[in-house]
């Protein structure tokens, strides 16, 4: 006799995946000094439009150059809660054109890691040869349907790591920056040659 239907034994719910680690500045100051600054990788970030906070990280993700920079026009809002700056942030900061040279001189003969780099060689008023740039935002295998990926998003997928929780932190993006760049840097570096490469083809054989 058949009393009724046998329950079927619900599937078991799948495990949560374990948050993602949480990038950390690797020195309470984010600053560092090496004592070499011949790395091939370096990263520049502004902070705020009004605001210039210049930070340079070697390819060990250690800081180079970090300075607050006296902006050129008068603040009207530091934006504290996005930004990370505070007004006594700027009480001992550099001049706009002391810290320009000391980027520009870094920065020359040098390969230039970062995200939407274009900004910052605007608001630093800068420039710096097109094939000495390895920007996250423009590099064609992280766009997303041909746009590009904010860097939270693609330390997310390509770190599994999470970033910009809180306050914006200069170091955290720029190791973040730096990390992705050093994962894909083979495979970077060989379309990047055989870009240039073509390029020459091309040439020479609009010259015949």
């Amino acid at each position: 006799m058949v009393s009724g239907k046998r329950k079927e034994r619900p599937e078991p719910e799948p495990e949560p995946l374990p948050p993602p680690f949480v990038l950390t500045p690797t020195s309470d100051d984010c600053s560092f000094l090496v004592s070499e600054c011949t790395a091939n990788g370096i990263l520049v970030e502004l902070l705020t439009r009004d605001v210039i906070h210049v930070l340079l990280v070697n390819e060990w993700e250690n800081a180079v150059y970090d300075e607050y920079v006296r902006p050129l026009e008068r603040v009207v809002d530091f934006r504290t809660e996005i930004s990370g700056i505070r007004p006594k942030d700027l009480w001992k900061a550099k001049s706009f054109w002391a810290a320009q040279k000391k980027v520009a001189e870094l920065i020359k003969g040098r390969i230039l890691v970062g995200h939407s780099l274009s900004n910052d060689f605007k608001a630093l008023l800068l420039s710096h040869p097109k094939k000495d740039i390895r920007d996250t935002s423009e590099y064609q295998p992280f766009l997303r349907e041909g746009r590009r990926r904010a860097l939270r998003d693609l330390a997310a997928h390509i770190l599994g790591v999470k970033i910009q929780i809180k306050e914006h932190c200069s170091i955290e993006d720029a190791r973040a920056a730096m990390f992705i760049y050093q994962k894909n840097k083979k495979e970077w570096e060989r379309n990047i040659k055989k870009h240039i490469k073509s390029k020459r083809k091309l040439k020479e054989h609009e010259r015949k």
